[in-house]
């Protein structure tokens, strides 16, 4: 079995990857990881430095490095999971077997600028539907914006308040996930070989930046293929039969 520990992108929580639990092949374990301030954590003040929560995941994941793990995230969760990989070697601990980023360019070539400062309701809405990554039922629901906002808002600062300090590359592969009609260019997303010391790969999906929803079926199936090579014996191979319909 692998653990593939997932990060979740901004306003988010880990509910955000229950149906990979059910749709993935059976070597591998889908674990997302809940941040402060939301779900189960909800009574967790919301996290201000993107640095120090890193720290904190490694530290909280500490017993879990034992045996063969990689990390996943998405957008914000990219930037999270670059981060807790840094996190995890500096204290000394196992590193991911893989670690694979999705929906943003390479942290040294992100616009941070526009995420810098809190931003309005109003501000906010229009960037969820720009991103069309949010039910419009849910963006008219003002109880579900009002819960949801706040949560949203503070991530964007954990965004707009990160710069990414140069560092070893990982002894680890990394795979980018991107879509092609998402923001980032070829370049900014080829950036992110810099990071990595063994292993680099780059897939492109139809979509915009929510792929991961749209092409949920490929974007597992492509998850599957990166991971089995270093998926204990004897799942050696991604198999299209272990994936349930979603």
């Amino acid at each position: 079995m692998l653990t593939l520990f997932c990060l979740p992108y901004a306003g988010a929580s880990a509910m955000g990857y229950a149906r990979w639990r059910r749709s993935a092949p059976a070597w591998l374990d889908i674990r997302p990881l809940e941040l402060p301030g939301r779900g189960s954590r909800a009574s967790e003040p919301l996290a201000t430095d993107l640095v120090d929560l890193a720290a904190q995941l490694a530290r909280e994941l500490r017993g879990e490095t034992w045996r063969p793990y990689a990390l996943f995230g998405h957008s914000m969760g990219s930037l999270l999971a670059f981060e807790l990989a840094c996190a995890l070697r500096a204290q000394g601990l196992p590193p991911p077997q893989a670690l694979l980023v999705s929906g943003g360019a390479a942290p040294g070539m992100r616009d941070y600028l526009r995420f810098r400062n809190p931003m309005s309701d109003e501000q906010l809405l229009a960037e969820l539907g720009a991103l069309q990554g949010t039910p419009d039922e849910a963006l008219q629901d003002p109880e579900l914006m009002r819960l949801a906002l706040p949560v949203l808002r503070a991530d964007f600062l954990l965004c707009g308040r990160y710069r990414f300090q140069p560092t070893a590359p990982l002894q680890c592969p990394l795979h980018v996930l991107a879509g092609s009609q998402d923001k980032a260019c070829e370049a900014q997303l080829l950036a992110w070989r810099k990071l990595a010391a063994v292993g680099f790969s780059l897939k492109l999906f139809d979509g915009g930046h929510f792929f991961i929803q749209s092409q949920e079926r490929a974007v597992l199936a492509h998850l599957a293929e990166c991971l089995a090579p270093h998926a204990p014996a004897p799942a050696t191979r991604p198999d299209s039969h272990f994936f349930a319909k979603v």
